[in-house]
């Protein structure tokens, strides 16, 4: 984008979108909820396709969900494999088990960080686990 933001144009619009999504930094644990359940719904919405249009949404929600649970719910660090890992233990699961995901050999391949987990993948396990999304993320 070359040409200069017209901002009184904008405005409006920004302001509907807002108005209609109540997207923003996430205020309290009800926004927090509306929040995810509007990530889970735009997964739904885009079925793994990378390219799709609602990706920049995405990872607009996506980032203020992990910027909240990073102030509100805080990890010991953990990143998505550390997560999947932890869950497999504590349900009693091998590479195997996870053939939704990919091939033994991907879900090896994912563990070791030679690969990294697609949203197609983090929708299933968020499915699977019963977890949120951002988990994985």
């Amino acid at each position: 984008m070359n040409a200069p933001i017209d901002v009184k144009h904008l405005l409006p619009a920004w302001e509907q979108f807002r108005a209609a999504t109540d997207i923003a930094p996430i205020r309290d644990e009800a926004h927090y909820t509306q929040m995810t359940q509007m990530l889970e719904a735009l997964l739904d919405e885009i079925r793994g396709d990378e390219n799709h249009p609602a990706m920049g949404l995405v990872d607009i929600v996506g980032d203020l969900i992990e910027d909240y649970e990073a102030a509100h719910h805080p990890l010991l660090e953990a990143t998505g494999v550390q997560a999947l890992r932890f869950l497999m233990e504590q349900h009693g699961l091998k590479q195997s088990d996870l053939s939704e995901i990919g091939s033994q050999g991907v879900i090896s391949e994912i563990l070791t960080g030679k690969r990294d987990l697609n949203i197609r993948q983090v929708r299933l396990l968020s499915e699977r686990f019963r977890v949120s999304t951002a988990s994985f993320i």
